[in-house]
């Protein structure tokens, strides 16, 4: 496909109007980003790994566990950093498809991937995410830093689909500390948040959602019938640098999907609060957030 074609497609899917509103309000869906190919070889990628599951007893660099899992029987909640073990991912973090929505979004035709990870739900339990955001996690030097989510799966309220706060990614970053460490979670007990405005990023498969950094986002138990699985990829300006340091600048810089390397970090005044002292379960969001002082959605062992 040529450039020009690339460029009426996007423009057809994300408009400057669309582009004012997702920076107004910090999420967006864009529908069918994914033709039906790319989509079924992306499933056919993550059935393979998911086979990899069997035979486990614990989690892995790979394989993020769900309580019940058991070794003849696999449940997985989070397939870690696929871009690291499968090239489909990697290229599909890069595709020109999804990288002119990235530089329309962030504005900035520099863009750095910082993450990845797929998040499942299975049917009849799969497990919820408090509320939370992303830059907890990870803050930088700025804040155009971005989530997409690549629905695998259809995305419903009754699956567990996304659920993002409008508007909050202008708000204050929330303490995601509970007795004095890092865990993941804000504690919405304390808070004057009205979650029950939230809104359900939903989507037929092949669409993607996008979410600012600092919005505020959770997920809830999947109780329904149908699997619900997300591939998420997480971005960020060039000329954003992590607040935690670069270990590996060769491995850092490997992540650039357009533009050049760069020293020079660009300094925004953006609000900031470290994720340390280390949560003391240290590993995925789910084992981060086992220690939060309370909890909004619905649990398996709480249902």
């Amino acid at each position: 496909m040529s450039d020009a074609m690339i460029d009426a497609m996007i423009d057809a899917m994300i408009d400057d109007r669309t582009v004012a509103a997702y920076r107004e309000q910090g999420w967006l869906v864009v529908p069918d980003v994914l033709d039906a190919a790319d989509l079924e070889a992306v499933r056919a990628s993550v059935r393979t790994i998911l086979e990899g599951a069997r035979g486990l007893t614990a989690h892995t660099d790979t394989y993020d566990l769900e309580p019940d899992h058991l070794p003849d029987a696999p449940r997985v909640r989070r397939i870690k950093t696929p871009h690291k073990h499968t090239k489909l991912f990697r290229d599909l973090a890069a595709s020109p498809r999804l990288l002119a929505i990235l530089q329309k979004l962030l504005g900035t035709d520099e863009v750095r991937l910082h993450g990845s990870k797929i998040n499942l739900k299975a049917a009849r339990g799969g497990a919820p995410v408090e509320w939370h955001q992303d830059w907890a996690f990870y803050p930088h030097t700025n804040d155009d830093l971005l989530a997409v989510g690549v629905m695998l799966d259809d995305c419903t309220v009754e699956n567990g689909a996304m659920l993002v706060l409008p508007g909050s990614h202008r708000g204050p970053v929330y303490d995601h500390h509970a007795d004095g460490y890092f865990c993941g979670a804000m504690d919405v007990a304390s808070l004057d948040l009205d979650f029950a405005h939230a809104v359900p990023c939903t989507g037929r498969a092949g669409s993607m959602s996008f979410h600012h950094v600092r919005t505020v986002h959770g997920s809830a138990q999947n109780l329904s019938d149908a699997s619900r699985a997300l591939l998420l990829y997480e971005y960020a300006a060039a000329d954003a640098w992590p607040l935690l340091g670069v270990p590996d600048l060769a491995e850092f810089n490997s992540r650039l999907i357009s533009g050049r390397p760069t020293v020079t970090p660009r300094l925004a005044p953006v609000p900031v609060r470290l994720p340390l002292p280390p949560a003391p379960h240290q590993g995925s969001i789910y084992e981060n957030q086992t220690t939060a002082r309370s909890r909004y959605f619905g649990h398996r062992d709480a249902a």
